[in-house]
């Protein structure tokens, strides 16, 4: 099959951050101005919301202040902060709906001439994967009764509706009804944790990836010295690691790259592909190597990615299984030959999951 030819992706409008402490004030009025545009804007703001919707050195304060900056591509001059949102720690000062492990995305708005760019969905995305990142057991947030497009979205994106009964107290005394949502980022019973590995945890990480492939197979020195180079994976992409939660022994790895790069030649434009996934063998059969391909398919969910790739040994009969099992196919026209350094060939087998 010929395959496409390369096509470059325009650039974006915009570039979602973190904001700077220099931006703490326009944060606050861009807040307040796109609330006064909303579907409330027509009521009085009291002093408290006034004071909320302003603080954005608080709010950074109690998690990460996130804001779409203009590229320079459209009206905006480039570095115009024209979205924001607050991604918030569970019962911090600005917090009123999250507990325990869960992250709390409050105070979206978008400047009323940028809208139509997709900036909402683009900060909840964000958001999603930053909450991902710190280990979060769900993202929670809210909306009021009158705001359909918000609820429009978030349903689209996968939130699930929860009652006002699940709500705290300081959001069921808010100005106004409100619906909230909540997207589970964790596996139900809570007995692992996927998160983005830590510094102090690299030389962890390498032994365990190199025991995992030297327990199934015979590794070559090269490839050795590639699997247990996680130092030099995370500089570039992104390490994750499941880690039980009682005891905190790390059981397992996989890494990806970051939102809009690759880590191998196989992805197409648009796709994302992962590499070394491994399962310490004392921790087999607890369904990690699964949790870890879920995953990498949460992410490409909330990265919006047409498909996720990855390439196999073709005696990974294990892991093929998985993969299929989950509902990967295999890309039989996507399968290079690779010439060993001893020189015999190897056919790598490629697989990809349709989003």
């Amino acid at each position: 099959m010929i395959q496409p030819e390369p096509r470059q992706l325009p650039r974006p409008a915009f570039v979602i951050r973190e904001a700077t402490p220099e931006e703490f004030a326009t944060v606050g009025d861009v807040t307040v101005t796109a609330f006064q545009h909303g579907p409330y804007g027509h009521l009085p703001t009291s002093a408290e919301r006034n004071r909320l919707m302003r603080d954005a050195e608080g709010r950074a304060a109690s998690g990460t202040l996130l804001v779409a900056v203009a590229s320079g591509t459209g009206t905006h001059a480039e570095g115009t902060v024209i979205a924001t949102a607050s991604l918030l720690r569970a019962e911090t000062e600005h917090s009123r709906l999250a507990t325990g492990e869960e992250f709390e995305l409050r105070l979206l708005g978008v400047l009323p001439e940028a809208r139509g760019l997709g900036l909402g969905e683009a900060l909840t995305r964000v958001a999603l994967e930053r909450a991902v990142e710190q280990g979060a057991s769900a993202l929670v947030l809210d909306t009021g009764e009158l705001n359909l497009p918000a609820q429009r979205l978030y349903e689209r994106l996968g939130f699930e509706r929860i009652s006002m009964d699940q709500m705290r107290d300081a959001a069921q005394t808010a100005d106004v009804p409100l619906v909230a949502y909540r997207y589970p980022l964790q596996r139900p019973d809570g007995e692992v944790l996927v998160r983005l590995m830590r510094d102090e945890e690299i030389d962890a990480v390498a032994e365990l990836s190199e025991r995992a492939y030297a327990h199934d197979y015979s590794l070559s020195d090269s490839y050795r010295a590639s699997i247990v180079d996680v130092a030099g994976r995370a500089d570039e992409h992104q390490v994750w690691v499941a880690s039980d939660t009682e005891t905190g022994a790390l059981l397992g790895t996989v890494s990806t790259p970051r939102a809009g790069a690759v880590m191998t030649e196989l992805p197409q434009v648009g796709e994302m592909d992962f590499r070394l996934l491994a399962v310490h063998p004392d921790a087999r059969r607890r369904g990690i190597g699964e949790l870890l391909s879920r995953h990498v398919l949460l992410l490409g969910r909330l990265r919006g990615v047409p498909r996720v790739v990855m390439n196999s040994g073709p005696e990974m009969i294990g892991a093929h299984k998985l993969y299929e099992r989950l509902g990967f196919e295999r890309l039989l026209d996507r399968e290079p030959l690779l010439t060993m350094p001893d020189g015999r060939e190897l056919k790598l087998l490629s697989f990809g999951y349709s989003i």
